[in-house]
């Protein structure tokens, strides 16, 4: 059975024409594709389709548009948008923002598994928590891939080396968007390996430095699972600096090692041009402020910005940011309690900023935001289903002025959308 491929799903996943015996929504195609789905055989290529430039791709769960050029990433993802957020009356067409669509990721997550005695470094497959080793990531940062190469090889010859990655589940890389410093976070299998609190660890870090000078800091801790299954607690070990100190633009933010920021580290200043640029008033909110990449630039031109996170990590840097700057304040506190507090003092902000996690602010923090009823909303999405749902609670008070795709995931089907909010 023949058909043929129309429209793009969010999610990588594409659906065939209608018909009698139609297929399931199937990935790794393009519109106008003439395809036989089963075994998926490829019988007319669309002329957007390129070849992918990583060995994984298909088999690793993190990529899904590799095999279409990046102009058509870009097409589908706007029209992926556009069909989410039609049902509930915003009709617009996105500005869309792109850069380098390789080597973007200021960060990875890896999983670290023993081998026939080796260290080897992956993913999960598609669809899957199998464990997929992989021996490139075309969109990491080169830094980034490097440290793991180094790590791995490192594991081939020195003993050190090699006890410490095998007591590991998985690690993670950052680096500023110069690729000039690196930090690592170990998280450890097993309650047995924590005990043994770190034993070696600073001679383990010693030894990487020597290989990967740009090495600036670096910590083992309990795998947050395994803490959470045995209910044991362990502070871990850390060596050199706590972060890294991220230039965006003209501005430095001090990023703790595990706290959140923006993964993509050519459009972070487009991000924050599109959010803060302006806009000036008297008071505005920052929530989910993470490190306060918004709330940074918006203490500039407001006399007064209230930035609100929850996470600890993050909460730290943005505490210490304060201190440096007289017009923010810092508020460590979950965004819901925050803003049911708020309703009760009645405040109302001139602009209120937020840049929630995928799960979106929900119906309830949606509604909270509208009783507010701040003149202007800016909403930091990376999730437009959820997105979708917030502003369903917040359209019948509001009218949507903007709205831009700013493309920080290349190759996959994440899409960061920015929309501004007038109210009525």
């Amino acid at each position: 059975m023949t058909t043929r491929i129309t429209t793009p799903l969010y999610g990588g996943t594409f659906t065939p024409e209608s018909g009698p015996n139609t297929s399931p929504d199937l990935p790794f195609v393009l519109p106008g594709e003439l395809i036989t789905p089963d075994p998926l055989t490829i019988l007319e290529p669309s002329p957007h389709r390129v070849t992918p430039n990583c060995v994984h791709f298909t088999v690793c769960g993190g990529c899904h548009y590799q095999h279409a050029d990046y102009p058509t990433q870009l097409t589908l993802k706007s029209q992926i948008l556009q069909q989410i957020l039609a049902p509930i009356g915003l009709q617009a067409t996105p500005t869309v923002h792109s850069a380098d669509p390789y080597a973007y990721r200021n960060r990875i997550r890896l999983r670290a598994e023993q081998i026939d005695g080796l260290t080897h470094f992956g993913y999960s497959r598609r669809n899957s928590n199998e464990f997929l080793p992989i021996r490139m990531c075309p969109i990491a940062a080169p830094l980034l891939w490097r440290a793991a190469e180094t790590l791995t090889r490192l594991a081939e010859s020195e003993p050190l080396i090699t006890r410490w990655l095998a007591r590991i589940s998985e690690l993670e890389f950052f680096i500023s968007p110069n690729e000039e410093r690196l930090q690592i976070q170990f998280f450890l299998r097993n309650a047995e390996d924590a005990n043994q609190k770190g034993q070696n660890f600073a001679a383990f870090c010693d030894r990487l430095k020597a290989a990967l000078p740009e090495l600036a800091g670096a910590s083992a801790q309990m795998d947050p699972e395994l803490s959470r299954r045995t209910r044991r607690t362990w502070p871990g070990v850390t060596w050199g600096t706590a972060g890294l100190s991220y230039a965006v633009g003209e501005r430095k933010y001090w990023v703790s090692r595990g706290a959140f920021f923006q993964v993509n580290r050519f459009l972070v200043e487009t991000l924050v041009q599109i959010v803060t640029a302006n806009r000036s008033g008297t008071l505005a909110w920052d929530l989910f402020a993470g490190v306060g990449l918004f709330a940074r630039p918006l203490s500039e031109t407001f006399q007064h910005v209230v930035a609100v996170e929850g996470a600890e990590a993050a909460a730290v840097a943005l505490s210490n940011l304060s201190v440096q700057t007289p017009s923010l304040q810092a508020v460590h506190s979950p965004t819901f309690d925050f803003l049911r507090a708020a309703v009760l003092q009645r405040e109302r902000p001139d602009l209120i900023v937020l840049d929630p996690p995928r799960a979106g602010l929900g119906t309830e923090g949606s509604a909270l935001l509208a009783r507010i009823a701040p003149p202007e909303i800016v909403y930091v999405s990376c999730d437009p289903v959820t997105l979708a749902r917030d502003l369903a609670v917040l359209l019948p008070h509001y009218r949507a002025t903007a709205v831009h795709l700013v493309d920080l995931f290349p190759q996959t089907f994440h899409i960061e959308t920015v929309v501004t909010l007038e109210r009525i």
